[in-house]
């Protein structure tokens, strides 16, 4: 029988972290509608805390979590799409947050996507964000005090409108590089990084797709000790698979099936094979498809887990300290998130629901109180928190 936690209106995205130092993971959402984040705390034990509501911009859409001040708590920042800034909220006390600062993206930017790094080799945490209206990504590097440098902007060409963003090593050199799904162009491009905080001019490869390429994400999916990518579209019922070459030209693709209209894409290691295991969020169907990996790279058909209506984000942990990975997913219609909790065999229970904020846009997850248990944070796109 479902357990339901409320969050914010309308959740878009999702995120896991240990936000209070308990070894537990406590998860955050970005709730849309209501313009704020929800966190739940994790006990560790299958159950979390009656959500916390935090304010940030107008219409956050993905959230992310990371140390920003080198205090060793978790802090969250918040790309909001609605005002065209970024929120920074910073951890001070067993999983209180207090609202630090906003940077602005740029009139008309449209953020759509959020991923935290180190990209310049100074060990402190930098932000990259998708513009989706200005055609660029922006990239934020931070002084590991929680304030950053202004927006340095890397242009993704002319109506190119990207939506999401993944980090990885995708040439072999152990330095960063950024991939970008560029939904007006219908392109995935990449930019190599110099490991200085600069970056190669973005390339194509020559690739293209009949549809909108709509999310990214990346993983070591062959063992072959570089990046591979996972790519969803908007509204093909599908995944696509990338291998990357050395010099960082990609692969031609393996497709799998997936539920309808997919929306999130995630990567984790669900059955404990060390090889690594794609979970997709499916709008249209209300369900997650799980894709167990070989070692040669390539995925066993998809297995599907019902979740609650309108599945916008999803993110993985370990919620019960089983030492096996678990999913959280925010449903956008519901106003609800979704925890399904893993077996040994990669196989999943039956979700759990906690209901959040107004249209919850994004979830996260972290530690937030330091309790050292994992706690969850949902952001809120209509109820403001």
């Amino acid at each position: 029988k479902e357990t339901r936690y409320s969050v914010g209106s309308y959740p878009q995205s999702v995120a896991v972290g240990d936000f209070n130092n308990d070894t537990r993971l406590d998860i955050l959402v970005a709730n849309t509608a209501s313009n704020d984040v929800s966190v739940l705390l994790g006990y560790g034990n299958r159950y979390f805390a009656k959500e916390t509501r935090y304010t940030v911009g107008s219409s956050p859409y993905s959230v992310a979590v990371g140390d920003f001040n080198n205090d060793n708590r978790l802090d969250i920042v918040a790309a909001n799409n609605g005002s065209n800034d970024v929120s920074i909220l910073l951890q001070y006390n067993r999983g209180a947050v207090a609202y630090g600062m906003a940077y602005a993206s740029g009139g008309g930017s449209s953020l759509q996507c959020i991923v935290i790094g180190d990209l310049n080799n100074d060990d402190n945490l930098d932000i990259v964000l998708a513009n989706y209206g200005s055609n660029n990504l922006g990239v934020l590097f931070g002084y590991g005090n929680g304030s950053f440098e202004n927006q340095m902007m890397l242009t993704t060409g002319s109506n190119s409108h990207p939506t999401s963003i993944t980090i990885g090593d995708f040439n072999g050199d152990s330095l960063v590089d950024l991939v970008v799904v560029n939904y007006g162009t219908k392109q995935v491009g990449m930019m190599l990084g110099y490991g200085n905080g600069t970056f190669a001019n973005q390339t194509s490869e020559g690739i293209s797709f009949d549809s909108r390429s709509l999310a990214v994400a990346s993983g070591d999916f062959n063992n072959d000790k570089r990046s591979e990518m996972a790519i969803i579209y908007d509204g093909r019922d599908n995944v696509d698979i990338f291998a990357v070459y050395n010099h960082g030209s990609f692969s031609k693709e393996t497709r799998y099936s997936l539920g309808s209209y997919p929306s999130s894409v995630a990567v984790g290691h669900f059955n404990s094979d060390t090889r690594v295991d794609i979970v997709v969020a499916n709008y249209g169907s209300g369900d997650v498809s799980v894709l167990l990996g070989y070692e040669n790279g390539s995925f066993a058909n998809e297995t599907r887990y019902s979740v609650g209506s309108g599945p916008r984000s999803v993110a993985v942990g370990d919620f019960n300290n089983d030492t096996r990975l678990d999913i959280v997913v925010a449903n956008w219609n519901s106003n609800d998130v979704s925890v399904l909790f893993g077996y040994e065999n990669g196989s999943f229970e039956k979700e759990t629901r906690y209901s959040v904020g107004s249209y919850p846009q994004s979830v996260a997850v972290g530690d937030f109180n330091n309790d050292t248990r994992l706690d969850i944070l949902v952001a809120n796109t209509a109820s403001n928190d």
